[in-house]
């Protein structure tokens, strides 16, 4: 009976770990996600595919020779790898929240946009 004691064990819950080679890739993508002030819709695409990591994974398996043709080929193995661990979405999650917080410390908030500013300053201007 040992062999049914283990058979139907998930991971924990919890973030997952990934090894260097995905965690290269994946700090690369979030960056770039931060970068381009994407996190928002980042974030909620992540928790509504949340259900369906394991699927979109399998699916980039499925799409491997499309994706090499245009793509490094062992990137999307590393992600389509650490995507099949249930803890894979709070990690990315995780990633691109710790990366929009340091991208808000290290540039100054500014309320006003400076074209926006400057409009205003000739709207305000009397007799026009």
């Amino acid at each position: 009976m040992r062999w049914l004691k283990h058979a139907f064990a998930v991971e924990p819950d919890g973030p997952a770990e990934p090894n260097p080679e995905q965690r290269e890739l994946i700090d690369r993508v979030c960056r770039e996600v931060v970068k381009r002030h994407l996190t928002t819709p980042a974030l909620a695409f992540l928790e509504m595919s949340r259900p369906l990591n394991f699927m979109s994974s399998q699916l980039l398996h499925f799409l491997a020779p499309l994706i090499s043709a245009v793509s490094d080929a062992q990137g999307h193995r590393r992600l389509a790898d650490f995507l099949e661990h249930r803890g894979s979405i709070d990690f990315i999650s995780g990633r691109i929240n710790a990366l929009e917080s340091e991208s808000a410390a290290t540039v100054p908030n500014t309320t006003r946009h400076p074209a926006r500013v400057s409009n205003e300053k000739h709207d305000a201007q009397p007799g026009s």
